[in-house]
C-alpha cells in the first residue's frame, strides 16, 4: 500500500476500517464503477503448524522463519505460522504421515524420507549425480523437478518448493577417510532410504539406517561410528563433540522440501493458496543463499572445535565404487535419470 497516497479518513467513523486500506488509484477505480476488495481483507484468521526435525540454528529453521515472515507480511498478520523445531511433533516419517491425514499442516522435510512416499524423489539421491549446487537448482526448479514435486499429490501431500539440505559429507570417530577402503567396517548411520543404504554398502561401510533423533543418541553412546550429513547439520548439532574426522566427499546433493498436507492445502481459502506457495518458494531460495554463505564459517568453527577436515578426498575413487548403484537403480526411475543427465550436459 502506498502510504503517500492514503486518504486521511480519521474523521470518518463507521467506514474507517475499510477506507484506511484504499489508495488513490484504488479510490479512483471505485468511482469509475470497478469494485475492489484487498487481498488482506479476503484472508480470514488462519493458523498453520509447520514442523521440522532439526534445531533452530539449522537452515530448515531459517527457511521456516522466512516463510513465517513472508506469509505474515502478505496477509497483514491474518495468517499465523507456528513453527515446531527439534522433532517436537515427531520424526520425518511421522510428520509426513501426519500431513497425509491432516494432523500436521506442513513441514520442511529431508529428501530421503520423502522418497519413501514417492519413489521418483530417490533419483536425486543417486551419488555424485549433481556436480554443483547450481546444477541441482537448474534441475529441481525446472521441468523435471517440478514434475516430480507434483507427484506428492498422489499420496495426499502437496509439494510447494525445494529448499536445501545440501551436499552430504562423512564424519566418524575412528580415523581419517580419503578413499572408500577407509570406510571398511565403520558403522555409519544413513537416512532410512534404500539408495543411501546401498551406496554406503558399496563403499564398504556397515550402513545403519535410522531416524536422525535416534542417530544423535547412538553417536553419543558410541554404538555407531559415524554419519553423513551436510556441513550445516554437522555444525548445528555440534557433532565435533563426538566425531573427530570430517571428509568433504560431497557424495549426494540432498534437497529438502516444503511440503503441505493436501487436506490442509485444499482447506485454505483460494486467495491464500498462491501466497503460501510463493512464500515457500521465496523462503527456499533464501535458505539456499544462507546455506552457501554460512558453510565457510561453519567449517572454520568445526576445525576450531578440534575436528580434522579432509577437503580433498579421492573423489574419483568414490565415484568408481558406487557405479553398481546406478546399475541397480537406473531403470527404476523410468526416464528421469537420462533426462537429468541430458539436462546437466546441456
Amino acid at each position: 500500500m502506498n502510504n503517500l497516497a492514503r486518504f486521511n479518513v480519521n474523521a470518518v467513523t463507521k467506514t474507517t476500517r475499510q477506507l484506511k486500506q484504499f489508495t488513490l488509484p484504488i479510490m479512483c477505480a471505485g468511482l469509475l464503477g470497478f469494485p475492489f476488495v484487498s487481498q488482506a481483507d479476503e484472508i480470514a484468521p488462519t493458523t498453520l503448524r509447520l514442523a521440522h526435525v532439526v534445531n533452530t540454528e539449522d537452515t530448515y529453521h531459517i527457511a521456516a522463519e522466512r516463510f513465517q515472515q513472508i506469509v505474515s507480511e502478505q496477509t497483514d498478520g491474518a495468517v499465523t505460522i507456528e513453527i515446531y523445531p527439534n522433532a517436537s511433533l515427531g520424526d520425518e516419517r511421522t510428520l509426513l504421515e501426519g500431513m497425509q491425514i491432516g494432523t500436521v499442516d506442513m513441514g520442511v522435510i529431508t529428501n530421503g524420507p520423502v522418497a519413501n512416499f514417492v519413489d521418483a524423489f530417490s533419483v536425486f539421491e543417486l551419488p555424485f549425480l549433481f556436480p554443483s549446487a547450481e546444477a541441482a537448482y537448474s534441475v529441481l526448479d525446472g521441468e523435471i523437478g517440478q514434475e516430480i514435486l507434483g507427484q506428492l499429490q498422489d499420496v495426499n501431500l502437496k509439494g510447494l518448493a525445494y529448499a536445501e539440505r545440501g551436499f552430504r559429507n562423512i564424519t566418524n570417530s575412528k580415523h581419517a577417510i580419503n578413499v572408500p577402503e577407509d570406510l571398511e567396517g565403520l558403522r555409519l548411520r544413513v537416512i532410512e532410504n534404500e539408495v543411501y543404504v546401498d551406496t554406503f554398502r558399496e563403499l564398504g561401510a556397515n550402513a545403519v539406517p535410522m531416524a536422525w533423533t535416534e542417530a544423535l543418541t547412538a553417536l553419543q553412546q558410541g554404538t555407531i561410528d559415524g554419519q553423513e550429513n551436510p556441513v550445516n547439520a554437522i555444525h548445528a548439532f555440534n557433532l565435533a563433540e563426538t566425531q573427530d574426522h570430517l571428509t568433504m566427499t560431497r557424495h549426494i546433493y540432498a534437497p529438502a522440501t516444503f511440503i503441505m498436507s493436501l487436506p490442509a492445502w485444499n482447506g485454505l481459502q483460494e486467495a491464500l493458496q498462491p501466497i503460501v506457495l510463493d512464500a515457500a518458494q521465496q523462503a527456499s531460495a533464501y535458505a539456499r543463499e544462507q546455506n552457501a554463505i554460512m558453510e565457510a564459517e561453519q567449517l572454520a568453527d568445526l576445525g576450531e572445535a578440534g575436528m580434522e577436515i579432509n577437503e580433498s578426498p579421492d573423489i574419483e575413487a568414490f565415484q568408481a565404487a558406487v557405479a553398481p548403484v546406478y546399475e541397480k537403480y537406473g531403470q527404476q526411475f523410468g526416464d528421469y535419470l537420462p533426462r537429468i543427465q541430458e539436462a546437466l550436459n546441456q
